[in-house]
Formats: structure tokens, sequence, C-alpha cells
């Protein structure tokens, strides 16, 4: 059998965790992939992957495997686009993006993006954890917040607004904070990425130094979607991106408090892994949410300042 086609069967199951979901995602029979994986082990005489009843695993010599046939799989399909009429873009796309910024923003134009590209195929995953960008098979994946993964090669896209929040209900039951000795009569929403871990509390900054303020809240929660829905049914006050809010604030639903005292901003940056040749796929699709991103933060410091400027 054909090398580049084993190890392009090999990549799906890697990526899908299946032998039955990548058979579908090629377009043939599970005994046919199955079939394939075994000649493919044999052929270079190492064990790739662990099947159970439940999953498959790969082994370390699978890990390995995958890193440097994604990049000659991706190196192959290059050379195969030089000679296509009109050189298009083609092939797959994996991406994960922040829920928030999935729904509200990339989603609803991301059909500018394949009407342009018609022959690209683009899977996207919407979470707010921290995904493993080489283990789980992304080629970029978006980023709030600061970057640890020094691995990974990081595309800073700029800095994005925070603002306290509360909705006019959750207001009139505990008042309007005015300072910081305020907030020991008020709640806060608890952000924590993984549920069991401790809250920092209300953050913010003074004399651009980062500082926290313990706070009691009765509800802690580890989604963008819920921690904004929980502010909305008044549990409490949240601490945001400010694009994040801006429809709430337009239709009346969240008010913002303590506006001099407010987080640093939260970076946004594209993260992708070490490759000598980064497929012309992902660059374009970089390209295009990265200026779609640096506009959106653009206009939430534009939101930002005039909001500074109402309330003085």
């Amino acid at each position: 059998m054909n090398l580049l086609e084993l190890l392009r069967t090999f990549v799906r199951v890697y990526e899908l965790t299946s032998f039955t979901a990548a058979a579908d995602s090629l377009g043939m029979p599970r005994s046919t992939v199955s079939e394939q994986i075994r000649v493919l082990e044999q052929r270079l005489g190492a064990r790739l992957l662990q099947r159970t009843t439940r999953r498959v695993q790969p082994t370390q010599d699978g890990v390995l495997l995958y890193e440097r046939s994604r990049d000659m799989l991706d190196q192959v399909e290059e050379v195969e686009g030089l000679f296509r009429e009109g050189s298009t873009l083609a092939g797959r796309l994996r991406i994960d993006l922040p829920v928030a910024l999935a729904r509200n923003l990339v989603m609803p134009r991301l059909g500018e993006f394949l009407d342009r590209h018609p022959n690209l195929e683009i899977e996207v995953s919407a979470t707010d954890r921290r995904v493993d960008l080489v283990r789980e098979g992304f080629d970029c994946v978006l980023r709030i917040g600061e970057v640890s993964d020094t691995g990974l090669v990081a595309r800073r896209l700029g800095r994005y607004p925070l603002a306290n929040c509360a909705s006019p209900d959750y207001l009139k039951t505990y008042g309007i904070p005015k300072t910081l000795a305020d907030l020991a009569n008020h709640q806060l929403v608890h952000y924590v990425p993984v549920l069991g871990a401790r809250s920092a509390g209300f953050e913010y900054e003074e004399n651009g130094k980062p500082m926290c303020l313990p706070m009691r809240g009765r509800v802690t929660v580890n989604n963008s979607d819920s921690y904004k829905q929980a502010c909305l049914d008044g549990f409490g006050l949240i601490q945001v991106p400010l694009a994040g809010v801006r429809e709430s604030l337009d239709r009346g639903e969240l008010q913002l408090v303590l506006p001099d005292h407010v987080p640093a901003p939260m970076s946004a940056s594209l993260l992708y892994a070490h490759r000598r040749n980064l497929p012309r796929r992902v660059r374009a699709f970089m390209d295009w949410l990265g200026a779609m991103i640096e506009q959106d933060i653009a206009a939430a410091h534009a939101l930002a300042q005039r909001l500074q400027t109402a309330a003085r």
C-alpha cells in the first residue's frame, strides 16, 4: 500500500481517536481503516495505537509519528497545490476558539472565509478549557489570556479591555458599589477554569499593579456562557471583556460598575505549533481571523474610551 495513504489514515484515527469516526471521515469501511493501521504498524515495526473497547490511544511511537506525519502530509499537499488550477487552498483545518468569540464573532462570519476558499473544510472546537494543541491535532488556537505554552508560537493580536458588570435587578437589591470597600456587601460570580479551583476574587489594577480582593459568591462557573448568564440572572458581579457584553449594555440588561477599578486588559493570541513550513491554508485562516480579532479589539477600546468620557 502507498505509504502516504497509510499515514493519512493513521492521522485521522489519531485525531478522531476512533476507527469508526475515521472511517466515516475518509469514506471507507472500518475494516479497511483497521487493515491499513495494521499494515502501517507492520511496515514500521512499531505499535502506534492502543485499542480498547471504548477508545483509541496513541503510544509514544504513535505520538512521534503523528507529529512528523502532519508536517510531511502538509508539505505534500502544498506541493500538489502548486499545480492545481488557480493554486486554490484545499484540505482540512482544525481550530479551537473561546465559546463567546466563536458564537458572537467568528461563526457568524465564517461563511465569508469559506466562500473565498470553497475547497477547504474546517473543524471548529468551541471551548473555554485550554486544549493541548499538539496532542489534540489543532492547526491553530485562539487564546484569550496569558500564554504559558512555551513550546508553541504565539501571534499576539492585541488586548481586550475589561469591564465590571451587574444586572439592574441585582443592583436594586444590593445597591451600586461606589468604592472597593462597598464590595464587602456584594456578591461575585466566581469563574474558575476547573471546578474545585479557588477563585482569585475581584481583580483590579492599582498604580499599574494587579490586585485581588477576596469576595463572597454563591455561584461558581467554569465557562463564559454560564458566567454571563449568572450575572444576567442577578447572582452577582462579573468581570469580562467589554466586547462580550456590548449588546447587553446597549439593551440595558447589564450595567457597568466601578469603572475605575477594572482588571488589566486580556491579551488575545493565535497559537500554532513550530513547523518549518506552515501550510498556506493555516496562514490564510490566521490572517483572516487575526484581522477580525484586531478590528474587534479596536472597537472595544473605542467603546471603553466613550464610556469613560461619558462617566466623567
